[in-house]
């Protein structure tokens, strides 16, 4: 049992033994928080865990009788503004005559087995044995709503999710004005706040703050997550470690306009919210209809930081990644885009592919340019058939070659866009997003399309399935480059266009449905002009997503750290490119690059024909080593040992469920002079009990001194030792292989 009802207090108790969460009706029939942290054995009375009996002096109040009890002092399970909350609220609906005030009251609660689905919204599942949920009936007779709230715990994982759903009983239009999926209200405000930041080339970099009284807050209204905000957020105690302290973290399952909020109010409780952006959200609810709001994934971790990234590691690779592709080795591809641009033909995209299969590449994905008259981005985005001045005998012979070769094919597709100058553009101007009247924006000289259009999504799926179908492909990198502007639909009434971006996404949501269904086989790979819209929600459909365009082994360092605290390695499309790097123009080691691409999802993005026979050599061997531990990649435990936002040295390491192996990268970006004789790295996650053995390494180690001591880097040169030194100069790095002694 993972739920515990105490049906006498109205108590509700979802617990693990990993983690606790614990509410209950309060007074005015509304829910209240009683505790979210570590796992607490079931009792039979929970209510002294918040107090309803201190009055203050300005509070206003519901009893004339009971002025202690007052909604602004007491800590809230799904709040509502305007009855003596003054906090941003969880719900605010509108009703006809223009009022706002809501009163959810409790009416029942469901718990059943498993995990139930979200109409039309990817989310995280789980089977009868795996998870339970507790479903809370809220109901508004004034405005005769329902507001049911879904809570589930797993059985393996210190992991909540919620989400809410709205349903009008009435007569008449509801309007849904602000829906946050989760709220959550902490008693104190002693927590750092971590965001992941960024923009364009540099996404996912990690920001702290302690919290302070006011609002404090990350989000986009871009249409997408964005490379700036990434739909997380965490608080940790101020003296949480990586690896010791509490952590919470919470990850909204969304791909559109978000927000994710933490109000310190004046007596410093901390009320955090997450869900759609309010922001030019507003959904028309006729009368007999439901909303499903998108899902938030919650972890506990009293194991520090690195505990709570493991927690979201874990559940996404088990229960929100399709079971296709959980334990399914990703093929190491090599894409063309580097190497060609738009300037190819077959001829040369077979050579290259050929040249690949030498090295030991897997599958081979052709980029933009492949289709309509694409000679460069300007023109012919939406015309999905191929550029037959590029492909005279069409993909299928592309496709075919490829495969006689011994490889998969790919191709690179960016449904949602078109340019005006198209012929899809031509027939069907007004399927791009347009305000009629104002003018129109361009992005990469390219307009988005209408998702929210059933139309667009139909004729863009029998194009990709069409394509799909005559080539056998079986990987579809899905790129989208640009946000939504004047953003607007001419299907929907007035009333109903602050429906329009959720109808977006709902739209992409379908599509991915509807091909990932039709072709569970085809691995997808989600981009938006890298790393734009990583976010949990497309993981449920494409289980690998390319985390930045800057390929740079650098950059790469910081955007791959940043990415771990949500999201699992084999997760993050990380790729060895040409140097100098086409984004930075940095020339790093060959060997650097490679290891900062093997903890992710590995490939190549550089033109194998132009390699020296060296360099050919040695990516022969990265392949090989890659292939030998893509399992372990995917499947251990991650750490991060180092940061590259507070060293010049970065640090991490997974190690097998069973603690049997481990893979260590280091890496230092500048070199430093007269360093220390002696250097080493202390490792976690091993067995301190158990006899290791390090590859290239005399004798063995125990556990308990590789995490005490750390493991002895080899030497550096520092300035006068250059018989000795084993490394130095700029952009280092280093690949440790740790195994049981005897395995």
């Amino acid at each position: 049992m993972l739920i515990h009802i105490n049906e006498e207090t109205k108590q509700f108790h979802l617990t693990n033994g990993q983690v606790s969460y614990v509410f209950h009706v309060m007074k005015n029939n509304q829910l209240g928080h009683l505790y979210y942290g570590k796992g607490l054995r079931h009792r039979a009375d929970f209510s002294h865990l918040q107090r309803y009996d201190v009055s203050t002096a300005a509070s206003c109040h519901l009893y004339a009788d009971d002025p202690a009890f007052s909604l602004e002092t007491a800590r809230q399970e799904y709040p509502s503004y305007g009855t003596s909350d003054f906090r941003e609220p969880a719900i605010s609906l509108r009703a006809q005559d223009g009022s706002h005030i809501t009163n959810f009251q409790y009416d029942s609660y469901r718990v059943i087995a498993g995990k139930p689905t979200l109409n039309g919204l990817p989310a995280t599942y789980a089977s009868d044995d795996e998870a339970e949920t507790l479903i809370i009936s809220l109901k508004d007779d004034r405005l005769k709503a329902e507001l049911q709230l879904y809570y589930t715990i797993f059985a393996n994982h210190p992991v909540v999710t919620r989400s809410a759903k709205m349903m009008n009983y009435g007569t008449e239009a509801l309007h849904i004005e602000r829906m946050m999926s989760a709220s959550v209200d902490f008693a104190d405000k002693d927590f750092t706040m971590i965001q992941l930041s960024g923009a364009w080339s540099r996404e996912r970099h990690v920001v702290e703050r302690p919290l302070q009284t006011g609002i404090q807050s990350v989000s986009s209204v871009r249409g997408a997550s964005s490379h700036h905000q990434n739909p997380f957020l965490a608080l940790r105690r101020p003296h949480t470690t990586e690896h010791t302290g509490e952590a919470y973290g919470f990850n909204f399952v969304y791909s559109s306009n978000f927000l994710a909020q933490v109000e310190v109010d004046h007596y410093d409780v901390s009320r955090l919210t997450m869900g759609i952006h309010p922001f030019r959200f507003e959904w028309k609810l006729k009368a007999g209809e439901a909303f499903q709001a998108p899902e938030v994934v919650m972890t506990y971790s009293n194991e520090g930081l690195n505990g709570m990234s493991q927690a979201f590691h874990h559940v996404y690779r088990q229960q929100l990644i399709r079971e296709q592709w959980k334990q399914a080795d990703r093929p190491i591809l090599i894409n063309n885009w580097e190497a060609t641009y738009f300037n190819f033909d077959e001829e040369k995209l077979v050579d290259i592919a050929a040249e690949a299969k030498k090295l030991g590449v897997e599958l081979f994905v052709l980029d933009d340019g492949w289709f309509g008259k694409r000679d460069n981005d300007t023109t012919s985005l939406g015309d999905w058939w191929e550029d037959r001045a590029k492909l005279p005998n069409g993909l299928e012979s592309v496709s075919k070659r490829i495969n006689e070769l011994g490889l998969q094919f790919g191709l690179w597709f960016e449904p949602e866009m078109i340019n005006p100058v198209s012929e899809l553009y031509n027939e069907n101007p007004d399927w791009a997003i347009h305000t009629p009247g104002a003018p129109q924006t361009l992005g990469r000289n390219q307009l988005v399309l209408n998702f929210s259009n059933n139309e667009v999504v139909d004729y863009l799926y029998d194009k990709m399935a069409g394509i799909i179908e005559k080539t056998g492909l079986s990987y579809i990198k899905w790129d989208m480059n640009r946000n939504i502007t004047e953003a607007y639909s001419i299907g929907l009434e007035a009333d109903q266009q602050g429906e329009f971006f959720h109808r977006y996404i709902l739209g992409v949501y379908n599509l991915y449905e509807r091909l990932t269904t039709a072709y569970p086989n085809v691995l997808f790979e989600s981009c938006a002009g890298g790393g734009g819209r990583f976010d949990a929600a497309l993981l449920h459909y494409a289980p690998q997503a390319w985390a930045s365009d800057d390929t740079d082994a650098v950059e790469r360092l910081k955007i791959q750290y940043g990415t771990s605290f949500a999201y699992p390695l084999y997760s993050i499309g990380s790729h060895v490119s040409a140097v100098p790097n086409h984004q930075t123009l940095r020339v790093t080691p060959l060997e650097t690059r490679a290891n900062t691409a093997y903890f992710g999802t590995f490939g190549y993005e550089l033109n194998p024909i132009e390699m020296p026979d060296e360099e050919k050599e040695v990516v022969k061997k990265q392949i090989n080593f890659y292939k030998k531990h893509r399992a372990l990649i995917r499947e251990g435990n991650f750490y991060r040992l180092q940061s590259p936002f507070d060293h010049n040295e970065t640090a991490w390491m997974v190690v097998s469920q069973d603690q049997s192996e481990a893979l260590v990268g280091w890496y230092k970006v500048l070199a430093t002079p007269t360093n220390k004789t002696q250097q080493t790295l202390p490792l976690v996650g091993l067995n301190e009990e158990v006899e290791y053995e390090i590859e290239g390494f005399d004798g063995t180690f125990y556990g308990d001194e590789l995490v005490q001591v750390g493991i002895q880097l080899p030497t550096e040169f520092n300035g006068v030792n250059g018989s000795q030194a084993k490394r130095g100069g700029d952009y280092q790095s280093q690949i440790f292989y740790i195994t049981q002694r005897g395995e």
